[in-house]
């Protein structure tokens, strides 16, 4: 579904000829297909003649594809119909996708609408993160095997100071200001950023870290909306940096208690291959045509691809038949170059050694 999605996404067309069409369960198909003889017949009001050609081949298409169908499946129907400008490619692409589709929806445009697909492939899986300090955050979400910064917070809390008596404690009170508004703009960030998750029933936990107290501080104020609070783990991690490095730490010290997760199992099993390829023990195994072949011999313990690896459709069909675990890597790990660039995107751990 991910790989559709990608290669719909990539076709254009200079003028509203791409059909898009989602159909729930229960509307009859005769009822669809009426709609769409309709919007044929008025296609010859379609001044230029290409964009006619265009939009009619692409409704009799959609039209020709329904007609063997009887009843719209349980899930209902997507069909997407059209000529991509660029290549000069037809497409008439007709499936009932993995969850049921909730809207029906017609259109033809200059691009395929996608969009109530993205929604069914999101991860349900999802953790939000947040490192704290007291003038720098860093908000972020953990999605299968993606890890994703949305947004980096700053403010600005003077230092230790020199000040006494009166001044110092009316200096300290103006710095505790400072941190408390700025625990406030975090709250606000995280607030938006992790409670539409929460509200569709995506959001498992949050975890927290940062490397100092500030941690401590943030949770026992009341920043962050009550219901997701319940979420936090009760886990505080201690984390040095900021950014994407900083949420990976902050993930990977907190592994034991987000055990099995899809980033963490990757992540683990990317360490596992690095382990075995130090130690030149015959388990670490890469090359495109050598993996392929170990996988058709049943070796491959393990089988680790990067997500635009042209030979992704062929590694995963023969890791399905052959019972390998399977690990799709996308461009948010940090190995993903390192596998690309040095392996081709594809690499293996056998289950035992090659003589």
């Amino acid at each position: 579904m991910r790989q559709i999605i990608k290669e719909l996404k990539g076709w254009k067309s200079h003028a509203t000829t791409l059909l898009s069409l989602y159909v729930p369960a229960g509307r009859p198909v005769s009822d669809v297909i009426t709609m769409l003889r309709q919007e044929l017949a008025i296609t010859d009001n379609i001044k230029l003649k290409r964009t006619k050609d265009k939009v009619q081949r692409a409704l009799t298409a959609a039209i020709d594809r329904l007609s063997n169908v009887s009843k719209i499946p349980p899930n209902g129907l997507v069909l997407f119909s059209g000529e991509n400008d660029d290549t000069e490619e037809f497409v008439c692409l007709m499936f009932s996708p993995p969850e049921p589709v909730t809207v029906y929806f017609y259109r033809t445009d200059k691009n395929f609408h996608v969009e109530f697909l993205e929604g069914m492939v999101e991860e349900t899986d999802v953790y939000g993160l947040i490192i704290i300090e007291r003038d720098e955050a860093t908000i972020g979400l953990l999605k299968g095997t993606s890890l994703v910064v949305l947004e980096e917070v700053e403010g600005y809390v003077p230092g230790k100071h020199g000040k006494g008596g009166q001044s110092q404690r009316r200096y300290d009170r103006i710095i505790e200001e400072l941190v408390e508004d700025f625990y406030k703009r975090v709250g606000e960030v995280v607030n938006k950023n992790f409670l539409p998750y929460m509200e569709v029933g995506k959001l498992r936990g949050i975890l927290v870290g940062g490397p100092g107290y500030a941690k401590n501080d943030f949770l026992k104020g009341d920043y962050i909306d009550y219901r997701l609070r319940e979420k936090v783990i009760n886990f505080l991690v201690d984390v040095s940096s900021q950014g994407e490095p900083g949420l990976k730490e902050l993930v990977m010290r907190a592994s034991e208690a987000i055990k099995g997760h899809k980033y963490v199992e990757a992540v683990n099993a990317i360490e596992e291959f690095k382990y075995h390829l130090a130690k030149d023990d015959g388990l670490a195994f890469y090359g495109v045509n050598e993996v392929i072949n170990a996988l058709n011999s049943g070796m491959v313990k393990t089988l680790i691809v990067i997500e635009n690896s042209p030979n992704i459709e062929v590694l995963l069909d023969l890791a399905k038949k052959s019972g390998a675990e399977v690990y799709v890597i996308p461009e948010s790990i940090p190995e993903y170059m390192w596998i690309e660039k040095t392996f081709n995107g594809v690499v293996a751990i056998l289950r035992y050694k090659t003589f």
